[in-house]
């Protein structure tokens, strides 16, 4: 049925854009403060200090984390809508604040508010895409997601490259510390912020709530008005019917944890989980946090990092939209196998480059061919397998602890990686990267079903049939 019916595709872009700019404030909040790193670093005086400088780059993750733990409930309780616009109030919060501070302790505390802002946005951004899409284009809509994090990551480093004035090669840490660059520059890199974030807290008021929260809050009517401006009404009919299906088998009483014990949804959750783990101990976003540390150590100056950052998140951008082409056609199960391995293969090569002293561009080259796989594999579809395999009626909390996990993976890797560095140098480092990438190649070809082309009701029947 779903193939003959007309969508009204300007509407759900329209949708799928203001939602996913959660996605874009996401990457950019993420990102920006690599470019300022160098500078914030020497202003708060803890550029020798590998725990604070730790702790400065991963104290987000902190508030990612317990975004992530109350996303679910507040999007079962309030659905989607009123949780992204208060993400929006949370990233507008953070980027005058942590541009406006003085002292490094407020610089964490809006670091912190920032980071519950990208907890929420995480959850619920994709999650609402999946709940609005049609399921032969779910795959591409949900990646839209991604497409804007991707956006968000690479302008942040085109802002911070461009607000950055040119550090002569042979400055010194006192130098570049009474600069503009490091006095007032890296305060613009996160004030820059502010304008998608007022723009995103405007617009998230003139999309509707979920047509499935809807359904679950017993609003049928609202739900029917919503999914016939997408598809008609017998699309509409159609889909109202399937979301009852499965609303009545799993029924309405209030969630528990004990439902995650049962038979049909632990395998679920399992799945859900690892991938989520896997997607960030995958060690590619160590490339963005820490690209200083990455490129010095290949022999670039600190005005060359900036500009191969730029180039990194350009690489980015493009192989996204490869994803997005693809993530229908080929599959999610498909592009997972192909990023796992494709990364391990990368991070052996790169590791043996470091502990060979190379320098210069093969680094680079194999820093952007490892963003390339990343791109178009596990950093989107991760993102389209959480938001389509949880059951309709634990959608919201199931995604909740999938996303709780990966921010808990995330800042582990985060915080780490400056102790792993000094510990095993740059190749060892890598190769411990490589070794989790195998592991996870193994995972996703044991326990990863293909979802492509099925509505999110079916996908729930299947993987809850315990008779397969």
């Amino acid at each position: 049925m779903e193939n003959k019916t007309k969508f009204n595709f300007t509407y759900l872009l329209f949708l799928a854009l203001v939602s996913a700019m959660g996605g874009f404030l996401f990457g950019y909040d993420w990102v920006v403060i690599g470019g300022a790193k160098p500078f914030y670093e020497l202003y708060f005086d803890i550029s020798e200090m590998p725990t604070l400088q730790g702790w400065a780059m991963s104290s987000a993750l902190i508030g990612c984390i317990f975004g992530a733990v109350i996303s679910g409930f507040v999007a079962d309780r309030f659905g989607r809508k009123l949780p992204l616009i208060l993400a929006a109030t949370l990233f507008t919060i953070s980027a005058f604040g942590t541009g406006y501070v003085d002292q490094f302790t407020p610089f964490i505390i809006y670091r912190l508010i920032g980071g519950l802002g990208i907890g929420l946005a995480s959850t619920l951004s994709p999650m609402y895409i999946a709940e609005i899409a049609p399921a032969k284009y779910r795959g591409q809509f949900v990646a839209i997601n991604q497409l804007t994090l991707v956006i968000g990551i690479l302008v942040a480093q085109i802002a911070n490259y461009f607000i950055a004035e040119a550090i002569p090669d042979q400055s010194t840490p006192e130098m570049i510390l009474s600069s503009w660059n490091g006095q007032t520059g890296w305060r613009w890199m996160f004030w820059a912020e502010l304008i998608p974030a007022i723009l995103f807290f405007g617009l998230m008021f003139m999309v509707p709530k979920s047509p499935r929260f809807l359904m679950k809050i017993n609003a049928d009517n609202a739900a029917k008005k919503v999914l016939s401006k997408i598809g008609g009404s017998t699309y509409a009919e159609e889909e109202l019917k399937n979301i009852r299906l499965t609303l009545n088998q799993a029924g309405t009483a209030k969630i528990k944890f004990s439902d995650f014990k049962n038979a049909k949804v632990k395998p679920i959750l399992i799945i859900g989980v690892v991938l989520a783990i896997f997607q960030q101990w995958c060690g590619i976003n160590i490339i963005f946090n820490y690209a200083e540390e990455i490129f010095t150590a290949a022999g670039y100056s600190v005005g060359d990092m900036l500009f191969n950052i730029v180039i990194t998140g350009s690489v980015n951008l493009i192989f996204t939209l490869v994803a997005m082409r693809t993530v229908d056609s080929w599959g999610r199960r498909k592009l997972m196998l192909l990023g796992s391995i494709g990364l391990g293969v990368v991070y052996a090569i790169l590791g043996g480059a470091y502990y060979m002293q190379f320098t210069g561009w093969p680094v680079l080259l194999l820093v952007i061919i490892a963003i390339a796989i990343y791109s178009m594999s596990l950093a989107p579809i991760t993102w389209v397998v959480l938001s389509e395999i949880f059951p309709n009626r634990l959608r919201g909390v199931a995604m909740s602890i999938a996303t709780f996990a990966l921010w808990i993976a995330s800042f582990i890797l985060t915080f780490t990686f400056p102790i792993l560095n000094d510990a095993l140098g740059a190749s060892g480092t890598f190769w411990v990267y490589s070794f989790i990438c195998v592991a996870g190649f193994l995972f996703i070809k044991n326990r990863l079903p293909e979802t492509k082309g099925k509505s999110l009701e079916e996908i729930e029947l299947e993987l809850t049939d315990t008779k397969k």
